[in-house]
């Protein structure tokens, strides 16, 4: 899709759009050619305001010198009312969710004119109501003329929208399917060789032991807002516990509030000890490991090794440092122990993070969070994006954890991985805890229901 969409240069083969060949050295050739992208990870500049990432590179002037802004807001309003985005133009990016930011992804391509759309994991973020509105406004995109080129690890999702479906392994196309004639099942096998993973976890692990404690945890905005609203919460040891959101309902501040990484009031109790006032380092070097919800803001140093990826968030403990030093050996050693126990595919530690798949990355990520034996996992959309080989790797090294007494935070939008993983579920909304649910019998689109402040009890 990177060549497709002109980021990376092919060595060999052919492109054609509308039957002519075409050669693309930049985005912007691809662009002019009415191909627009979607990224899993988000390409917009958070300091700005919607309008003004959606305008970025094709600023509309009146007189040739002066920014038309009153023109790109007035378009920026039709193309959101059209497809069903609802999406303000003046809001800063950085007050946006993560659905929000995807809506605004499309948005910004379907501005510049785009006649192909290539989305890349589309529906990663969304509850199974949003993916219905989604794939509403993908089939109304298809009857203007559009083509959609929709790229998933859901294969579900797959089967219901795509026209037709082609299979990539390892980089060859493997196969190229009618969804009419074709099961979830058969997908799998041709994608990893293997029947799909399920998240089910069926023994109980659960322990009398308090690893967590959260007591009243409130966290304000700027403006004295509550987005987390007297929140209250224990995790056992062998214990996940699932928090269910629409994004941007408070879900990221209480993990962050929980890590030490934003103020917040309440008492917050780590295996029996108060660790409110605690700075985040303490937090980390007293057992809390941390997958976080984006791994290319907050997860990984894109342009670093993954031997120098191992030692962050854990550069005061061992195997990373001896005495006040880096323990380089130490570090690149247990790199290739992660490596190797977590199927990271690499040609070796010294490349740099960004040369890995997401899926990879993930698994990095995951590994080093297990290292050095945690209290407590927080896990935020911990197989967002990753492929179905990947997906069922991490559940794996999860329910081992679990079993071996681990506390684990399960923040995700994925509904059958919280319902699969979670021993407890809670629902939030607003910032609240607004329903307990019990795992082993709520349904995904039941579950959809509590998040959205329709479902009984919520």
């Amino acid at each position: 899709m990177k060549i497709l969409y002109g980021m990376q240069r092919p060595d060999e083969g052919e492109i054609k759009v509308d039957g002519s060949p075409v050669v693309f050295h930049t985005p912007g050739d691809a662009i002019s050619h009415g191909i627009g992208m979607v990224h899993q990870h988000f390409m917009l500049a958070d300091n700005l305001t919607v309008l003004e990432n959606v305008v970025l590179g094709s600023e509309p002037r009146r007189g040739g010198v002066a920014l038309d802004f009153r023109a790109a807001r007035k378009k920026i309003k039709e193309i959101s009312d059209a497809y069903g985005l609802a999406i303000e133009p003046d809001v800063p990016v950085e007050e946006l969710g993560v659905g929000a930011r995807q809506r605004v992804e499309i948005l910004k391509v379907l501005y510049r004119g785009a006649r192909i759309l290539i989305l890349d994991e589309p529906t990663a973020v969304l509850v199974p109501q949003e993916v219905d509105e989604l794939f509403d406004n993908l089939r109304g995109l298809v009857r203007e003329g559009l083509t959609i080129l929709f790229i998933s690890h859901k294969l579900d999702e797959v089967l219901r929208v795509a026209d037709a479906i082609t299979v990539i392994r390892r980089g060859t196309t493997v196969a190229t399917l009618d969804p009419k004639g074709v099961t979830a099942r058969r997908l799998a096998e041709l994608m990893v060789g293997s029947e799909l993973p399920s998240p089910e976890t069926r023994e109980s692990t659960v322990t009398d032991v308090v690893a967590l404690a959260v007591r009243d945890l409130t966290v304000r905005s700027d403006t004295g807002r509550a987005i987390v609203d007297g929140v209250t919460l224990e995790i056992h040891k062998g214990e996940v516990l699932g928090i269910a959101g629409v994004e941007g309902n408070g879900q990221a501040e209480l993990v962050e509030a929980i890590m030490g990484m934003r103020g917040s009031t309440g008492d917050i109790t780590l295996a029996g000890e108060d660790i409110s006032q605690w700075s985040t380092l303490k937090r980390r070097e007293a057992g809390i490991g941390y997958i976080p919800e984006d791994r290319h803001r907050h997860g990984l140093l894109l342009e670093s090794p993954l031997w120098e990826n191992r030692i962050l968030g854990h550069q005061t403990r061992r195997p990373n440092v001896k005495g006040l030093w880096v323990d380089r050996a130490g570090a690149r050693a247990d790199t290739r122990r992660i490596v190797q126990d977590y199927d990271v595919r690499t040609p070796g530690i010294e490349v740099d993070a960004a040369a890995l798949s997401g899926g990879n990355q993930q698994k990095l990520i995951v590994g080093r969070e297990m290292s050095g034996d945690p209290v407590l996992l927080i896990a935020s959309h911990p197989t967002r994006g990753v492929d179905v080989g990947a997906q069922a790797a991490i559940w794996d090294h999860l329910r081992t954890a679990r079993a071996a007494g681990l506390a684990v935070l399960l923040i995700s939008a994925d509904l059958d991985e919280l319902i699969g993983l979670s021993d407890s579920l809670k629902v939030i909304l607003r910032g609240r805890i607004v329903a307990d649910i019990d795992p082993t019998s709520v349904t995904p689109e039941r579950l959809g229901s509590a998040m959205t402040g329709a479902g009984e009890g919520a």
